[in-house]
């Protein structure tokens, strides 16, 4: 009984997981991997350029999935765009 219910939640922390990178892959509307202001503004129409900048941690001009991650995180960006 503990294995089936230790698989299930197993399933469903990858399914959650796979929904979470496919929105953020639908986010990346240039396909090059990283976010600009514009694409992050599509999900988040409240973002100003000072959050985007807050979540731009390496000052690269783009937020890259592990900045967006701890972008949302920190409550910075809403999880899922």
């Amino acid at each position: 009984m503990k294995t089936t219910i230790l698989s299930s939640v197993a399933a469903m922390a990858l399914v959650a997981s796979a929904t979470a990178m496919s929105a953020n892959t639908e986010m990346d509307a240039d396909g090059d991997g990283v976010y600009s202001f514009a694409e992050l503004l599509v999900g988040n129409p409240t973002l100003t350029e000072e959050a985007y900048t807050t979540m731009d941690a390496n000052a690269d001009g783009a937020v890259d999935p592990d900045e967006l991650a701890a972008a949302q995180e920190a409550g910075l960006y809403p999880a899922g765009g």
